[in-house]
């Protein structure tokens, strides 16, 4: 009996073994493409796809400096080449949901910018199946119009003048499209820039930092980043503190300081153009937005930077970095080792870079123009960030 349940095991047994096999032997047998179309592709769907979930990387020469972890978001990874590719987006995506916007009609978007966010909506544009109408005063950069034009936009030039002329960029986009029936975006009033950066650029700088974040530095034009941040993340981290970076000629230093609207450059006969009295394009205002307003009791202080520590930042960053960045990001650089000082070691302080320098080549990277201007400023080769931070 026993001989038998002997047998019948081996057999069976012997049956497990053989069919264990025979299935591992027609397994590596497997074409590696069949093996290949088990996974999930990992594809995203048109170039609007390729928006935000953008590199959090540690900047070394102010980390260095300062013994904090010195982070800088890398905007300029956006296919767009700034932050504003997420703008762009939602704005659009806002419209299209509300029936506002609907593709490939010939529908037209205007917007008035100084140009990122028109680069932008006019790429997000194309992409889906609509037109592009930018307003932008005439004194920009002159690569963002070229850059328009290469997307296919329409590019009216404007001079530079006071918001309540209603030939200023702003308004004058906001006529074209009533003239036209065409879609307003409004950026910096609209609510869909606030939205996304609330809904998206600040869980992904909670998610990059697992929440150990002490500061958050920015500049503000339209103000929806630094609200839409601000408020997400003063949420989650109870002791984050949030410092303004504003340009000299803007207004919003004072704001947040004294509640006054109002910079030196204001006085008369001191200012040399509209808008705002620096070299830095694409942050520093002189009037409050509602995107601003949303986040402006959030935040804890501000500091001004001058166009001589922005250009030099600039210099400083592709000498000990390799990092190429336009002015905005180079203003929040500057306030961002300022904190980084304040604070003390062993802090973790977060800024953006907005774009690259790439958009700036004949402004703000022109020696050219800015001797041009009378603000030419060299950093030395042995010059430090201690030398030209004040």
């Amino acid at each position: 009996m026993s001989d038998r349940k002997a047998l019948a095991a081996g057999i069976l047994s012997g049956s497990i073994l053989t069919v264990l096999a025979t299935g591992l032997f027609y397994y590596l047998r497997q074409p590696k493409e069949t093996k290949q179309q088990q996974q999930e592709p990992d594809i995203v769907d048109g170039v609007d796809g390729l928006i935000g979930n953008t590199p959090l990387m540690k900047i070394r020469s102010l980390s260095e400096a300062t013994g904090c972890l010195v982070l800088g978001k890398a905007e300029f990874l956006n296919p767009g080449g700034s932050s504003k590719d997420r703008v762009a987006l939602n704005m659009i995506q806002t419209a299209e949901a509300q029936g506002t916007l609907h593709p490939h009609i010939g529908n037209t978007i205007f917007e008035g910018t100084v140009g990122s966010t028109g680069i932008s909506i006019a790429m997000v544009a194309r992409a889906r199946g609509y037109n592009a109408w930018i307003v932008m005063p005439d004194d920009q950069a002159q690569e963002k119009y070229q850059l328009l034009e290469k997307l296919n936009a329409t590019v009216e030039k404007v001079r530079p003048v006071s918001i309540i002329d209603k030939n200023q960029f702003v308004n004058l986009a906001r006529t074209r499209a009533e003239e036209s029936e065409g879609y307003f975006a409004d950026q910096f009033e609209n609510p869909a820039n606030f939205d996304v950066h609330f809904n998206k650029t600040g869980p992904e700088i909670y998610r990059q930092t697992a929440g150990r974040i002490d500061a958050l530095v920015l500049g503000a034009g339209t103000g929806g980043t630094l609200s839409g941040i601000t408020c997400y993340l003063k949420e989650k981290c109870k002791n984050l503190k949030v410092f303004l970076a504003d340009p000299q000629g803007s207004g919003l230093f004072n704001k947040v300081k004294y509640n006054v609207m109002y910079a030196p450059t204001e006085k008369e006969g001191s200012r040399r153009r509209h808008q705002v009295d620096t070299v830095v394009e694409g942050i520093g205002i002189n009037r409050l937005t509602q995107n601003f307003d949303k986040g402006r009791r959030l935040i804890d202080d501000a500091y001004r930077v001058t166009d001589e520590e922005a250009i030099k930042m600039s210099r400083f960053l592709v000498r000990e970095d390799g990092l190429f960045v336009g002015s905005s990001s180079s203003v929040n650089c500057v306030a961002a080792y300022r904190v980084a000082k304040r604070l003390g070691p062993g802090h973790v302080v977060v800024t953006l870079l907005n774009d690259s320098g790439q958009r700036h080549l004949t402004k703000f990277w022109s020696d050219e123009y800015l001797k041009s201007a009378n603000i030419y400023c060299e950093l030395l080769p042995d010059e430090t960030l201690q030398d030209f931070i004040k």
